[in-house]
């Protein structure tokens, strides 16, 4: 694969979560009713305004090229915590897809956030 294809693919895998997390941080400092619903029925109605800012702040700093490295555990972290709400509540595990493709279009991007490379002649 060409790294013309790769660059490309890296990116379309990238901006699917990060348009969903974008649209979800959106509804939450809307306070749409059926975010709203959910998250309440979850214990964490509280916390929606919260929860939309550190959605958008986590795709800003994926996006902006010297933070993309914070971006990117951040939005990870988010996205496995949603995970985990998804499925104590019985609902569909959405979030391990976007997941699933935010990692692969990292290390498609920047490998070394996945391998680091040995140092030789360090004890």
């Amino acid at each position: 694969m060409s790294t013309k294809t790769t660059k490309i693919i890296s990116i379309i895998l990238m901006v699917i979560p990060s348009l969903m997390l974008v649209m979800s941080g959106i509804m939450k400092l809307a306070h749409a009713e059926q975010i709203v619903t959910g998250l309440t029925k979850a214990g964490l109605g509280s916390f929606i305004t919260l929860f939309g800012i550190i959605e958008l702040v986590s795709v800003a700093l994926l996006w902006y090229p010297k933070t993309h490295k914070i971006g990117f555990l951040l939005a990870s972290c988010y996205l496995a915590g949603a995970l985990s709400i998804e499925l104590t509540g019985g609902g569909a595990p959405t979030a391990a897809f976007l997941l699933v493709f935010l990692w692969i279009g990292m290390f498609l991007k920047n490998k070394l956030m996945f391998v680091q490379p040995a140092i030789v002649g360090v004890k």
